[in-house]
C-alpha cells in the first residue's frame, strides 16, 4: 500500500498521482497497476456559473418578501408603531450594496458609492419617521452621512488612481479618520447648539497627524522604507 510523500493519504494502488495535492507517486516495491478499474472519475466536473440576473431575482425575491412580510404583519397584526421600517430600510440598504455584485454593468464603483449613501440616507429618514422630531435626521444624519460617503469616494479615488501602496493607504486612512472626527463633534455640537471647540476630535487628530508624520517619513526615505518592507513582509 501506497501514500503520498507530501500529505500522507493513502493511495490505491492504480494512481499515478495523488488525488488530493497531485504529487507524482514513485514506490519502488509496488508499481501502479493500469489494469484494474481507477476508483476515482476521469472526467472532471464542472458546475455552471451563475448568472447575474438569476442572482439578482434570488436577491431581490428574498429582501422583497421578508419586507412585504415585515410591512403586512405590521399593519395587520402589530400595528402599534411601524417597526416594519426598520426592517425594510435594512432590506433596502442590502439590496443597494449588492447591486455591483448582481448586476455586470460598466459604472464606476464612485457611483455605487454615492449610492450607498443615499441608502443609508434613506434608511435613517425611515427611523426618523417613528421619532417625535426630524431635526436630527436633518442636521446630525445626513452631514454625517454625506461627510462619510465624500470621505469613502476620496479614499477609493486615492487608492486606484493614486500611489496606492499599503503605506500609502494608511496615510489615506488616517487622515480621513482625523477629518471625519473634526467633522463629527463640529456636527454634533451644531446640533446641541453649543459654541465650536475641538475637544476629544483634537486628540483624535493629533495621534493621526503624528501617524502620518511617521509613514510619510518612511515613505520618503528609500532605506527605511525597504527594511520596514521587508520587516512587515509588504
Amino acid at each position: 500500500m501506497s501514500y503520498c510523500v507530501n500529505c500522507g493519504v493513502q493511495l490505491d494502488r492504480t494512481a499515478r498521482r495523488c488525488p488530493l495535492c497531485n504529487t507524482p507517486i514513485l514506490n519502488p516495491k509496488e508499481t501502479v497497476d493500469t489494469t484494474s478499474p481507477t476508483p476515482y472519475p476521469k472526467e472532471k466536473g464542472q458546475v455552471d456559473q451563475v448568472k447575474h440576473t438569476d442572482l439578482a431575482i434570488l436577491l431581490f425575491s428574498v429582501l422583497g418578501s421578508t419586507s412585504a412580510a415585515c410591512g403586512l404583519i405590521n399593519f395587520f397584526v402589530v400595528d402599534k408603531s411601524s417597526w416594519s421600517l426598520y426592517i425594510i430600510g435594512v432590506c433596502f440598504m442590502l439590496w443597494v450594496f449588492f447591486i455591483p455584485a448582481v448586476l455586470s454593468t460598466k459604472l464606476p464603483i464612485y457611483v455605487f458609492l454615492l449610492l450607498d449613501g443615499i441608502a443609508v440616507a434613506v434608511y435613517c429618514f425611515l427611523i426618523s419617521l417613528n421619532t417625535p422630531s426630524r431635526v436630527w435626521f436633518l442636521e446630525l444624519a445626513v452631514p454625517i452621512t454625506a461627510t462619510i460617503t465624500l470621505l469613502v469616494i476620496i479614499f477609493a479615488f486615492l487608492i486606484r488612481n493614486v500611489h496606492a501602496s499599503i503605506l500609502s493607504g494608511a496615510i489615506y486612512l488616517f487622515t480621513e479618520i482625523g477629518i471625519l472626527t473634526v467633522s463629527l463633534e463640529c456636527f454634533i455640537r451644531s446640533f446641541l447648539h453649543m459654541e465650536f471647540a475641538m475637544t476629544w476630535s483634537a486628540i483624535v487628530l493629533i495621534c493621526c497627524v503624528c501617524i502620518d508624520i511617521v509613514l510619510i517619513t518612511i515613505i520618503t526615505r528609500s532605506r527605511l522604507r525597504e527594511a520596514v518592507r521587508r520587516r512587515m513582509h509588504i
